[in-house]
């Protein structure tokens, strides 16, 4: 995975907002990122579990993806899925 050539543009704009996951007890991992630029992410720690993960996803991860990687194409986390 780490070959695919957006990997560390993704890795990048995670780590924009990784720090604010952190200090709330979470973080996010990439999964997979497919041929056709699909981006499958999870949630970790307190945000996998946290009533406001929809919003964290869509409002912090995912925008923080789109402005960063506008290549991805669709962003799915692992027990919900997001797409423009």
């Amino acid at each position: 995975m780490e070959n695919h050539p957006l990997y560390s543009k993704v890795q990048a704009a995670l780590d924009s907002i990784r720090p604010y996951l952190i200090a709330d007890g979470g973080n996010v991992e990439i999964i997979e990122i497919t041929e056709d630029n699909r981006l499958k992410l999870n949630l970790l720690g307190a945000c996998k579990s946290c009533n406001m993960s929809a919003m964290t996803f869509k409002a912090g991860v995912e925008e923080a993806i789109r402005r960063e990687v506008p290549e991805i194409t669709f962003v799915e986390e692992l027990s919900q899925t997001v797409q423009s």
